[in-house]
């Protein structure tokens, strides 16, 4: 029978976050604790983020999820690990005597809804920003506060790095129990504002092999990983971290591209090999390379992530004639009105000295939008109740 009382109902936003230093292996499977520590940089939540509502009533029989309009399994064990360490917060602050602000009953069971603003699975970090957000939602409906590096890291590593905003750093840590393993923030958004970002969206498809099976992969095969973790990747954190507070776009720039392509030869050496670039990811860097070397200095930067879309690095000044060098190299295809999402871009001509510095024949089609966006903040809450995922019944609105 129904109690009558209304849900306890949260809604959140959180962002994506672009690896700068890759994060690619585990040492820990269960608790998602990796071989090395990395770095990042959270994108504006204007163009890309996930917003999740979390709602717990007395009148829910069991945990549900919907991902998308669509239900999913709630028993999937890395969600189910999500739910446990925020309930075993809850829980602790309760036992601390915090409880009088927690009137709910821990038992109560919660239902879940969570929307991406762009392709899920296709290498735009989609699982990074949906556990962010679950965990930072399940902690507001369940009354936990502090770090939730942990809870999120359950669910997908990188996503405690999308608890914060600005340029993020996660500390890999040392204990076994993980308790050391965090993410905090290196410098915030506002602190680098003509920084701009560019996803050369190549294939929105769900990417052939999942970053956790390509992961194990990769740490029980390649002797190239574990030279890197070791003796490469602690000295790019600081450098990367100097350029970052420095300003220094060249520094930035060469670093992110040179750990983007060790991070794919890391999966090249995997055995059997792994491959998550295509053509047109290979000619997006043979693009950014003739731009550079036509101006004499790194003014482009890209890097992948474990998918074919490229994410571009740039200073304000430079997007425009980027863009159209993009374009003049693939051109678009029927959707040229629909090709530039996000900030606006004033249209810049390129020079014919330009065009012919180029390399290679255009592929139109090859990219099919360009989404522009820049440097933004962590999760949000979001008060206004029409913004709610879930209606009073607790199922999704648009299916309730």
């Amino acid at each position: 029978m129904a109690s009558g009382r209304p849900p306890v109902v949260v809604t959140c936003t959180a962002p994506v976050n672009i690896a700068v230093v890759k994060y690619w292996g585990k040492r820990d499977e269960e608790l998602i604790l990796p071989i090395n520590s990395s770095l990042s940089v959270t994108l504006s939540q204007d163009q890309l983020k996930t917003t999740t509502t979390a709602a717990i009533s007395k009148d829910f029989t069991e945990d549900r999820i919907w991902l998308n309009g669509r239900e999913e399994d709630v028993g999937q064990p890395r969600l189910q690990a999500c739910l446990r360490e925020i309930r075993r917060l809850a829980r602790k602050r309760r036992g601390a005597g915090d409880g009088d602000s927690l009137p709910l009953s821990l038992n109560y069971k919660v239902h879940v809804a969570s929307v991406n603003n762009f392709p899920t699975a296709a290498g735009l970090a989609s699982s990074a920003a949906g556990y962010a957000c679950l965990a930072y939602a399940l902690a507001r409906v369940y009354g936990v506060e502090g770090d939730l590096s942990e809870v999120a890291r359950r669910g997908s590593g990188s996503a405690c790095r999308s608890l914060y905003g600005g340029f993020v750093e996660w500390q890999m840590g040392e204990q076994e129990d993980g308790k050391d393993s965090i993410a905090r923030q290196l410098a915030p958004e506002g602190h680098w504002p003509q920084l701009r970002v560019l996803v050369l969206v190549v294939s929105a498809e769900k990417k052939p092999m999942g970053s956790t099976v390509g992961m194990q992969t990769s740490v029980e095969t390649s002797a190239l990983l574990k030279f890197r973790a070791a003796s490469v990747v602690p000295a790019r954190m600081r450098e990367m971290a100097r350029c970052i507070q420095d300003h220094n776009f060249q520094g930035f720039a060469q670093l992110t591209m040179k750990d983007s392509n060790q991070f794919h030869a890391t999966c090249l050496d995997t055995f059997p090999p792994i491959s998550y670039l295509n053509d047109t990811s290979r000619r997006i860097i043979q693009l950014v390379h003739c731009f550079n070397t036509y101006y004499g200095q790194t003014k482009v930067a890209y890097t992948f992530d474990a998918g074919p879309n490229a994410v571009v690095f740039t200073l304000e000044d430079t997007v425009a004639e980027f863009v159209a060098a993009v374009k003049h190299s693939f051109p678009p295809a029927a959707n040229g009105d629909k090709f530039l999402k996000g900030l606006p871009v004033t249209p810049a001509p390129l020079s014919e000295e330009l065009k012919a510095a180029l390399a290679g024949d255009p592929t139109p089609g090859g990219v099919q939008y360009i989404i522009v966006t820049q440097v933004g903040p962590g999760p949000q809450v979001l008060d206004d109740p029409h913004a709610h995922l879930l209606g009073s019944d607790g199922l999704p609105k648009q299916a309730s």
